[in-house]
């Protein structure tokens, strides 16, 4: 069972996801808070598996709750966001957020995307995806040191490298698997390897890191057959 913990200001969002989970027999709501603080004590004491986390809420706001659960205790966060994307989602990604959740989602979209996050892995939506990147390219001149994101990338093999930039591009699994003519399983042994190299928490702490070092450039494609 997936225990989910829902922090969101608004009582209907809370209310309407709830239902939409605890419909599922494998999902389970174990609370519901409306600000940061109530979320961070609430993730102390229920232990959930996966928390949905708003970003602008009263008292603590969901940036600094997530930094703070992601630091002490093991649950994934999801961050709720509006379609034009909060500005603040990018503090959200470098606090440990594994990924986000468009508010005008789909019922099968919600109930997969916990499914996906609880199991370890990311989810970053493609409009997401692209607007971090925008905000990454923005930011990094500013507030990244480029040489110690360069020093991490230094660990890497050439096939977890090239394995790190199809990450970026937003690639699945299988879909890696196809561009580097390798098995998905091998494709998962690479990920977990460089994940751990690179000292990150997961799939979307890469794709930071491989856009602030340099290493994808904006615009980068992955065309097929390229490896």
């Amino acid at each position: 069972m997936i225990r989910i913990l829902i922090a969101d200001d608004q009582e209907l969002v809370r209310g309407g996801f709830a239902m939409i989970l605890n419909a599922q027999p494998d999902l389970s709501v174990v609370g519901e808070v409306s600000d940061g603080a109530q979320a961070v004590q609430a993730a102390g004491e229920l232990r959930p598996d996966v928390v949905l986390m708003d970003i602008r809420m009263p008292n603590v706001d969901g940036i600094e709750a997530t930094s703070v659960i992601c630091r002490d205790t093991a649950a994934k966060v999801l961050v709720l966001t509006t379609f034009d994307l909060d500005e603040y989602v990018y503090d959200a990604l470098r606090a440990g957020a594994s990924g986000f959740l468009l508010k005008d989602m789909r019922r099968d979209e919600l109930v997969s995307a916990v499914r996906v996050v609880a199991a370890g892995e990311s989810l970053l939506a493609p409009t997401v995806t692209r607007r971090l990147i925008a905000d990454v390219v923005e930011r990094g001149a500013r507030s990244v040191d480029r040489s110690g994101s360069d020093a991490r990338l230094t660990r890497l093999t050439a096939r977890e490298t090239d394995t790190l930039r199809h990450v970026a591009r937003g690639l699945s699994n299988s879909e890696i698997a196809a561009q580097l003519y390798v098995t998905e399983h091998t494709v998962k042994t690479h990920v977990s390897s460089l994940l751990a190299k690179l000292g990150v928490r997961d799939r979307v702490q890469a794709v930071v890191l491989a856009y602030e070092s340099g290493l994808v450039q904006p615009g980068d494609t992955a065309p097929p057959g390229h490896s």
